[in-house]
């Protein structure tokens, strides 16, 4: 009877520290291992999700928030890490995607090996996360660039758009937005000329800015709808000597792009906070490792200050708007991100 007792005393403990098979972790393991996997390092959009990663974590029991982003923007390095985590057997991993689906497979091999999965900022297609979270709604998202973009160039002209990569789920479906947007009778003297991809290259967009610039030379304005791109397009603008001629307006981070709003290459952008979308990502996934929700339609997540945030039909939810940016506030939030 003694040899039963401690042959089961055994079990339970060899039993504690693994994965059950809804992605529930065991209370007695040792913590929570969350990652945050963004498109690629070196990137100061993401640097800010990071540290709402860790402070959401420091406000949680037991959890730790881990950076980590392929060294270049593409899908391969992401599922290479992913592979990785699998054998590392984390717990979740919030992912921003460098592509919609070719993320898909390796996704659900996590998901099989009982890591919960979600996506955030440019998501995966659905079958490939739990949870969508998208910092805006897009259809608003590519309004606004628009109106941005008309208010500085008096509502008239040829206007190009410099993306990121052509695969990107968000910059795609923002982009599309804005060819509705520009249907409005408002837009009438506008028109999109072109739409070019930077790959999220500093270097790249920038050659590409300044190709538009010669290939256009009535060019009235450019949307950039990317942290790297809209900071790589309003220094060709400096560079070219077009400040004033050429106009540009994206989504940048405030850190970066405070030289160039103050003295007028950019009159104004928009952004959401990224250090809130780090923030939500953890508290979302430790809510479902932990069994508080599953992720499905309908549920509510408790997220710090963040509030409640809910989970919608096809796990989509949203996390608030862009805020505009311009030289009354520019050195505010440039001391934050």
């Amino acid at each position: 009877m003694k040899n039963k007792t401690i042959l089961v005393v055994l079990i339970l403990a060899l039993l504690s520290p693994m994965v059950f098979a809804n992605g529930q972790k065991d209370a007695s393991s040792d913590g929570t291992k969350i990652v945050l996997l963004v498109k690629s390092l070196g990137n100061g959009f993401f640097e800010a999700v990071a540290d709402g990663g860790k402070e959401a974590a420091g406000e949680l029991d037991g959890v730790e928030s881990i950076y980590m982003g392929p060294s270049a923007a593409t899908a391969e390095g992401q599922i290479e890490i992913i592979e990785t985590l699998i054998a590392q057997r984390v717990d979740g991993i919030a992912i921003s995607a460098n592509d919609p689906d070719a993320l898909i497979p390796v996704a659900k091999k996590a998901m099989k090996a009982g890591i919960r999965v979600i996506s955030f900022d440019s998501n995966i297609s659905e079958g490939g996360r739990e949870v969508a979270l998208s910092p805006s709604d897009s259809e608003l998202i590519g309004s606004q660039q628009v109106r941005l973009i008309a208010e500085l160039c008096d509502y008239k002209g040829q206007i190009a758009i410099l993306s990121a990569t052509a695969q990107a789920t968000n910059q795609n479906e923002w982009i599309s937005y804005m060819y509705e947007a520009f249907k409005a009778p408002e837009y009438k003297d506008m028109e999109i000329v072109e739409v070019v991809y930077g790959d999220d290259a500093a270097d790249k967009s920038y050659r590409e800015a300044v190709g538009l610039f010669k290939k256009y030379p009535d060019l009235a304005g450019i949307i950039s709808p990317t942290t790297v791109g809209v900071l790589a397009t309003a220094k060709a603008i400096e560079d070219e000597g077009l400040k004033g001629k050429v106009q540009i307006t994206g989504l940048g981070l405030p850190s970066e792009m405070q030289h160039y709003i103050e003295n007028g290459t950019c009159g104004q952008m928009a952004l959401w906070n990224p250090v809130d979308l780090g923030y939500s990502s953890i508290y979302i996934l430790n809510a479902m490792i932990k069994g508080e929700v599953e992720g499905n339609p309908g549920d509510v997540i408790s997220a710090g200050r963040m509030g409640t945030i809910t989970i919608g039909e096809g796990g989509n939810s949203i996390m608030g708007e862009p805020f505009v940016f311009n030289k009354d506030n520019i050195a505010e939030y440039a001391s934050i991100f």
